[in-house]
């Protein structure tokens, strides 16, 4: 079921390029099937497009630490950190910090 529902999302993000929903619904899809190097694509992909508001590249940045890119993973925490002030989700903020913290980084 996922490899079609996977397939689906490339499909609509093809037919619509300026549309980073099915971009962000195919990230979901890839983190599912622990497909990380394809997740963190569409999330770059869908970051690209999207004023995203922190939750994605929260997601970036635990696709990132799993795959080893510590480095980067943390600097998508940063950014995750600067989109979520920028609208007023302290939450998500005190949340990348704490990993930010716990981390070391």
């Amino acid at each position: 079921m996922s490899e079609e529902r996977i397939e689906a999302l490339r499909k609509m993000a093809a037919a619509h390029p300026d549309d980073a929903r099915p971009r962000f619904g195919l990230a979901l899809e890839y983190e599912k099937a622990e497909r990380w190097e394809d997740a963190v694509g569409a999330l770059r992909d869908y970051l690209a497009i999207a004023d995203d508001e922190g939750n994605a590249w929260g997601r970036l940045g635990s696709a990132l630490r799993v795959l080893g890119r510590d480095d980067e993973a943390r600097e998508a925490y940063r950014m995750g950190i600067a989109a979520a002030t920028r609208h007023n989700h302290p939450t998500m903020v005190g949340e990348f910090e704490d990993i930010l913290d716990e981390w070391g980084g």
